[in-house]
């Protein structure tokens, strides 16, 4: 079992984020390296390449054509242009202390470490030395089942008896949460697809072990200003923050 600290926070902020994201349009550029990079490293099969399969839906609800899809898929298994790109991350710290953690694809790191920095700069954040808040966030595999149809005993049982290491029903999102170690998550997934239980999302995520609580407008304007330019960038992939928010607050910040 591990630490739950954070993860409804940031549950809660990439519920926010989808709904940005619907609301700006397809990122197809995004959506498209992601692909690549999923492709390049776990080979272009999405049954048995949980990143990719992931990569892959998650474009498919931005609106992006199939055959863009198609060709992402063929970059990354060989078909020129995924030679240039990598994975890579970024940490630093935003307004009123918070752990910020960015993971990135791109084919020019200059391009994109200049940018990153520029936000950091802008809003009062500042971006640090690979290491300095890695700490603060946990890797762990994280399945997401749809509750509806299922028995949460059920699901438990077979989760824990693949290998999870916790479980826990999700009702925001009406899914039941599934946590691994990151090596562990495809044959978590493959045991429940075994048992004929419906995956809805599987990736490799990051869970802050702790938070940091921000109570004031000066503090949280700039902060989700700085996550939100930060989560806009075609390069970037992932953000995480350990920040906590009062409710109240941060709707009212969303909804200026």
């Amino acid at each position: 079992m591990f630490d739950m600290a954070g993860h409804s926070k940031w549950a809660q902020i990439k519920r926010t984020k989808a709904v940005k994201d619907a609301k700006r349009g397809a990122n197809f550029a995004q959506c498209s390296r992601e692909i690549i990079m999923a492709a390049k490293l776990g080979g272009g099969d999405p049954e048995g390449n949980f990143r990719l399969r992931t990569a892959i839906t998650r474009a498919k609800a931005a609106g992006v054509p199939n055959d863009n899809i198609k060709r992402a898929i063929e970059k990354g298994t060989g078909g020129g242009g995924a030679d240039s790109m990598e994975d890579l991350s970024y940490e630093g710290y935003g307004p009123g202390g918070v752990a910020i953690y960015i993971e990135a694809v791109t084919d020019n790191r200059n391009r994109t470490a200049g940018d990153i920095r520029s936000y950091f700069n802008k809003y009062q954040g500042n971006l640090g030395s690979d290491g300095c808040v890695a700490w603060i966030f946990e890797e762990k595999g994280l399945i997401k089942v749809p509750q509806v149809g299922l028995v949460e005993e059920d699901v438990f049982e077979k989760a824990i008896e693949a290998g999870a290491a916790d479980f826990m029903a999700n009702d925001d999102d009406d899914t039941f949460d599934i946590f691994t170690a990151p090596l562990d998550l495809n044959m978590v997934c493959q045991a429940l697809n075994e048992a004929k239980i419906t995956i809805q999302s599987a990736e490799v995520t990051r869970l802050p072990q702790n938070t940091v609580k921000v109570e004031s407008e000066e503090q949280a304007k700039p902060l989700l200003k700085l996550l939100d330019a930060i989560e806009s960038h075609d390069d970037v992939q992932h953000v995480y923050a350990n920040f906590d928010m009062d409710e109240t607050l941060f709707n009212k910040l969303e909804q200026a």
